[in-house]
């Protein structure tokens, strides 16, 4: 199987919220003076979280998948807050009906832990390596990272058809306008079934082809 990968980030609109409301929204709390104006609170989302990516600050969710490397559909999905780390839901989107016994995936997801874990369930990882701090990859090593990337790369192939798709219009990049974790996991989750949609149609049509 390939991925998860790199996920991507879907944002939602920037909360203007004041500096004494912040932490208590990071803390799980609901502001005094939001609970007093539900029409404000039903406008607030406590769900989305920022985080950092190549140096850029965003805000919103991320779109956890599991892709068939042979027909780069999405098998399994799971949506967090943009903060969690992408190896905290490897377990919610490996799929135990996947006939693979190999693992592909970002060097995020590579540690003693996650090799322990996909060992208990009879599978191989197969994550690219990250080099440390003072401690380069080897030849040898970015060698197998040039092998082993040409499966993940596959999944790239999905968030780029989600983020670019007929007209140039943007799809997966686009904020999502709903409120709350609920909302923002419906609406990525029917953006992931459009994609395998999509991807059945270019299938069968390949299927059908004279060879």
């Amino acid at each position: 199987m390939a991925g998860p990968n790199a996920t991507p980030i879907v944002p939602v609109p920037i909360q203007r919220n004041t500096k004494d409301e912040n932490p208590q929204v990071k803390a799980g709390e609901t502001p005094k003076e939001w609970e007093e104006k539900p029409a404000k609170l039903q406008q607030k989302d406590v769900d989305a979280r920022w985080t950092k990516k190549h140096g850029k600050s965003h805000f919103g969710y991320k779109n956890h998948v599991n892709v068939d490397k042979a027909h780069k559909v999405v098998r399994t999905f799971d949506v967090t807050e943009a903060s969690v780390h992408d190896s905290q839901k490897l377990d919610a989107v490996l799929d135990p009906g996947n006939t693979g016994g190999d693992v592909y995936a970002d060097s995020a997801y590579r540690s003693a832990e996650t090799e322990a874990k996909l060992a208990a369930k009879g599978l191989k990882g197969r994550n690219l390596r990250r080099s440390q701090r003072n401690a380069p990859l080897s030849k040898a090593q970015e060698a197998v990272n040039r092998n082993r990337s040409k499966t993940p790369a596959r999944v790239e192939h999905v968030f780029g058809a989600q983020a670019v798709s007929m007209g140039g219009k943007i799809v997966c990049g686009k904020i999502v306008r709903t409120v709350g974790l609920a909302r923002a996991r419906f609406k990525i989750g029917m953006m992931n079934l459009g994609y395998n949609m999509c991807r059945f149609v270019v299938l069968t049509r390949a299927a059908a082809a004279p060879s």
